[in-house]
């Protein structure tokens, strides 16, 4: 059993709180009887009310508070096992996380940007596998294989600048930390999706692509960024208090390698196609999944689990209902069988 809503729980403190009003109201009673007259006096003069009947009444009203409140926490019951094939593709997306992807060319700015072009992509996803790897002048795990993309997206927005110490940008070391990714031994299709502006300050990118293609990956390059390039801004509490420079002083102008991302792609019998628009990435990359084989590589055993709110709710009503026919007085054939003493 599952609960749905759990912090519905925390309303079964009423239960007691109500008890102990209940207790406290008859303690207030019977001292006002008390202030009235002699006890025994106050009884005689209302035969009729009943001891048991308010105890009664609680009782019932408790137990179909407590019902409510288990059908708002909807508890769930697997009733039956299903059996869960998935189809689907491993994909890693590789994103260049060096200083030069805060440039402001494309807005708000090229890191941004791939973040949105990952995040819409995911949701165009079915049941295929994902990781993330973040690069710069060297690669860092971010995310191994997995189908949970919320937990996805919520790595892919925590990603910035500062996570991997060494800057640059080695497409090389990129490429080599994601093969790792996959399973050598699976027939699992391949798809590594590279985001990058495309400076590369490492050599091998084209060697390594050449290795990703021998283990049967297919990258496809995702351009940020313009060819006109766009200086690097240097921000303190969000505001831009000068720009990366070189040694020589000069103002670092940062510009899309389109040529090399083209080249890294070709290799693997991939594609390349321009981030800084949306719309035209995620179409090229659904029709690219489209094209490339899915494999099942997940089999399991689910419970299908069934809402039982309703029954909690049915009982909560029933014994709402009969308490209104609960009256405070005695009833006469319980009064015949003088269970609480109540003959004089």
């Amino acid at each position: 059993m599952e609960l749905d809503e759990s912090k519905y729980l925390y309303l079964l403190f009423t239960v007691p709180l109500l008890v102990v009003l209940f207790l406290y109201n008859q303690y207030w009673k019977r001292k006002k009887h008390r202030e009235f007259g002699d006890l025994e006096l106050v009884k005689k003069l209302s035969p009729e009310k009943s001891v048991f009947k308010p105890i009664l009444k609680l009782a019932v009203l408790l137990l179909a508070l407590i019902c409510l409140i288990f059908g708002l926490v909807n508890p769930k019951m697997g009733t039956k096992m299903e059996t869960v094939k998935r189809e689907g593709i491993d994909i890693v997306f590789a994103m260049d996380v060096s200083k030069s992807m805060l440039a402001e060319d494309v807005a708000p700015n090229r890191l941004d940007k791939s973040k949105q072009i990952v995040s819409q992509i995911i949701n165009q996803l079915g049941s295929d596998r994902i990781g993330i790897v973040a690069y710069a002048g060297s690669a860092f795990p971010v995310l191994p294989i997995t189908t949970d993309y919320s937990v996805a997206k919520m790595f892919l927005q925590s990603m910035n600048t500062d996570i991997v110490s060494s800057q640059g940008t080695s497409l090389d070391e990129a490429i080599k930390l994601s093969a790792t990714y996959f399973d050598d031994k699976s027939k699992t299709s391949k798809l590594l999706i590279l985001i990058s502006d495309g400076e590369d300050h490492s050599e091998g990118a084209e060697d390594a692509a050449e290795e990703a293609n021998k283990l049967g990956m297919k990258i496809i390059a995702v351009g940020i960024g313009t060819e006109k390039g766009s200086a690097i801004p240097l921000r303190i509490n969000g505001v831009v208090e000068s720009f990366k420079r070189d040694n020589n002083n000069e103002v670092v102008i940062t510009k899309l390698n389109k040529e090399g991302l083209m080249t890294i792609a070709n290799t693997t019998k991939g594609g390349y196609v321009n981030g800084n628009n949306t719309k035209e990435v995620i179409d090229y990359i659904k029709n690219t999944l489209d094209t490339i084989q899915k494999t099942e590589f997940e089999s399991t055993q689910m419970a299908n689990f069934q809402s039982q709110f309703q029954w909690f709710l049915g009982i909560a009503f029933f014994l709402l209902f009969i308490d209104i026919f609960f009256l405070e007085r005695k009833t006469t054939w319980v009064k015949k069988l003088n269970l609480f003493n109540e003959k004089e």
